[in-house]
């Protein structure tokens, strides 16, 4: 099994929460286009000023989609 591993984008000021949440729509849509094999996203409001949305890949996938999206920074997703 491979790993999967989260990719994150950061968003900071007054309108971060909702950037977040219509990035997160962005990324359901890569998704689809690319019959990427996951379909995990979301987005975690971290408080009123910092938000992030993040998406998870497989091993295999990380490198295309890294370089196609430009993730701020990634972790391995358990």
């Amino acid at each position: 099994m491979s790993r999967k591993i989260k990719l994150i984008w950061d968003f900071r000021g007054p309108a971060a929460a909702k950037t977040a949440e219509h990035h997160e729509i962005h990324l359901k849509e890569f998704i689809v286009m690319e019959k990427l094999p996951l379909n995990i996203t979301g987005f975690t409001i971290l408080n009123d000023m910092h938000a992030i949305a993040y998406m998870v890949v497989t091993d295999e996938n990380m490198i295309a989609v890294r370089d196609a999206l430009k993730p701020h920074r990634g972790e391995l997703f358990e």
